[in-house]
């Protein structure tokens, strides 16, 4: 046999192979899973169940604010159910204020009749939850594999492994993360630019209960949000996302724990008592991504290898989310009418869908980023006035919250009640 049909021959060939296996790419598989349709997704990591993590408060500090619409779709995908009863906070209000200045803006899901504005869950709970429903479905697990070419041939793409791997499918999804590979492999073009600031992530202990309450200070640094983490043994934790340039992100980090205890404190106004201890901290340089498009034949963005933005509200995994809710959408109505999945017409239908959403967040985001490191006089007095005239206004705030718990709004089906 000749070296080219041996390879032709140890090929795997499938009808969709989506690549990167964290949430958003595991939750699009799962949407998948009950079709006729082959399903590969595949990763460079071991696609086994994340253990718990090992650090002082026993939380892990990555989490996400998700919201109802999030929960919604994992609820529809089976994933929800295995998180555990202990497994996230639900959170009831919001509370946002900025440093240099009176204004404040409370937001309260029982103005909406709603028990909670959404959940604040880490991260490896969820992708467990996600990863326990794909070992028990008919999706064909790829772990370990890491993408080293990706080659256009006449049914459709071929991706090369690591490992002399040779995976084919008319159609790939790039699920792959804010750095994708395939993204950059496919030649799509991006709008991209830097932050200037560095997130600092970590857990802390209050002193004082969090009041089922997410926190957000604007300093003239960057914000400061507090996420609230269910308590354990009468003591009450946050997850907390300080957002900082570049030398004082290093200055806190260099800090020792009891000095960035006090600084944390400070940094809140110690509206929830003294912060008594914090686990090992994180430095994230941001950096906001968008394609300009989402799809080209036979290949499709989702997520963070689309679009990422600044973790001011933790809307990044739920826009992920949505995605592959719109996506999974978009694919089974077209399976349904016998139209090939790979056409372009097809999967423009889900750029269509999602991009002008994904955008006006991102540019909300933006302009609150910008509007709060303003420090001309007339500028924040101009952003003082406004949040209080904001949050003097029940009938705009209450469709704000609608909007950013997803529960307004055009929405994949996934995410309806």
């Amino acid at each position: 046999m000749s070296t080219a049909a041996q390879q032709a021959d140890s090929t795997q060939h499938f009808d969709v192979l989506i690549v990167g296996a964290g949430m958003v790419g595991s939750a699009l598989a799962c949407a998948l899973a009950d079709t006729r349709l082959r399903i590969g997704l595949l990763d460079s990591q071991a696609l086994e169940l994340i253990p718990a993590p090992v650090t002082g408060s026993g939380f892990d500090p990555r989490v996400s604010a998700l919201s109802a619409a999030s929960e919604q779709i994992l609820k529809g995908l089976g994933a929800w159910q295995r998180l555990g009863l202990n497994a996230g906070l639900p959170y009831r209000s919001m509370c946002v204020w900025d440093a240099e200045g009176t204004g404040e803006v409370h937001f309260d899901a029982q103005a909406l009749g709603e028990s909670r504005l959404g959940h604040i869950v880490e991260n490896y709970r969820v992708q467990n939850g996600l990863l326990q429903q794909l070992h028990a479905s008919q999706v064909t697990l790829l772990p370990g594999v890491k993408v080293r070419g990706l080659v256009r041939e006449d049914s459709g793409w071929r991706i090369d492994g690591n490992e002399g791997q040779r995976l084919q499918a008319p159609l790939i999804v790039a699920a792959d993360g804010a750095r994708s590979r395939l993204r950059e492999l496919a030649g799509f073009a991006m709008r991209e630019w830097d932050y200037l600031h560095h997130a600092v992530v970590t857990t802390v202990e209050l002193s004082e209960p969090h009041q089922h309450t997410a926190w957000q200070r604007f300093l003239p640094s960057g914000p400061l949000a507090f996420l609230p983490l269910p308590s354990q043994n009468a003591k009450h934790y946050c997850s907390i996302v300080w957002s900082l340039l570049p030398d004082a992100a290093a200055e806190v980090m260099a800090l020792d724990d009891t000095a960035f205890c006090a600084a944390i404190t400070e940094a809140l106004e110690a509206r929830l008592g003294p912060v008594l201890s914090v686990d090992q901290r994180v430095s994230i340089p941001l950096r906001q991504r968008h394609a300009k498009h989402y799809a080209m034949p036979g290949l499709v963005l989702v997520g963070d290898a689309a679009h990422s933005i600044h973790p001011l509200a933790g809307q990044g995994v739920n826009l992920g989310f949505l995605d592959a809710a719109a996506l999974s959408d978009v694919l089974h109505e077209a399976l349904a009418r016998g139209e090939s999945l790979a056409e372009l017409a097809v999967l423009q239908r889900y750029e269509r869908a999602r991009m002008g959403s994904n955008l006006a967040v991102m540019a909300a985001m933006e302009g609150f980023e910008r509007l709060f490191h303003a420090q001309a006089l007339p500028l924040r007095w101009l952003r003082n006035a406004g949040m209080t005239i904001f949050d003097q206004a029940p009938l705009i705030k209450a469709e704000v919250m609608r909007r950013a718990m997803g529960v307004s709004g055009e929405l994949p089906s996934l995410a309806r009640p």
